[in-house]
């Protein structure tokens, strides 16, 4: 990591594994990365804004959706590093990554009810993946992130 970016600090962020009735995961497809990338929701903590109910608006603000109950709030936190190609770009150029408090939570609507063509829409396409696929689809430098969560929602799941 180059000297002016070492010193940057993490963005604290939230995390939703959303599952549907049949425990299948909700990825959406990022506007601003055009290849075949799939996240699950996350967002900015706020100034003042407890970590849940950061992740709840963030969840409303991506998809719409607020129809969901928590199953469980992931234990710790987890933390990223952007790529080097990132660094000073993404959010303003203020932070290095993120440390990110994650929920596992449980989606009680019907898909119709889902949309991404929000005000400030961050998607293009979104999809219910198996719990196996999420390390498959994630972009390289949050890998490690998406396969420490398989490990814990598949204990909680099962």
């Amino acid at each position: 990591m180059e000297e002016k970016f070492k010193n940057l600090p993490l963005r604290n962020g939230v995390g939703i594994v959303l599952l549907n009735k049949q425990n299948k995961v909700f990825v959406a497809k990022r506007i601003d990365n055009a290849k075949n990338f799939w996240q699950m929701p996350q967002g900015g903590v706020d100034d003042g804004e407890g970590f849940l109910a950061a992740a709840y608006r963030e969840l409303k603000e991506e998809t719409s959706i607020n129809n969901v109950k928590l199953i469980k709030e992931i234990e710790g936190t987890m933390t990223y590093e952007l790529p080097k190609n990132l660094l000073g770009i993404i959010w303003k150029g203020k932070y290095r990554g993120q440390k990110q408090k994650w929920f596992l939570m449980r989606y009680l609507g019907n898909d119709n009810e889902i949309n991404i063509k929000t005000s400030k829409p961050e998607f293009l396409a979104w999809k219910w993946i198996d719990l196996d696929e999420i390390t498959n689809v994630v972009v390289d430098f949050k890998l490690h992130i998406y396969k420490e969560l398989q490990k814990k929602i598949k204990k909680i799941i099962n």
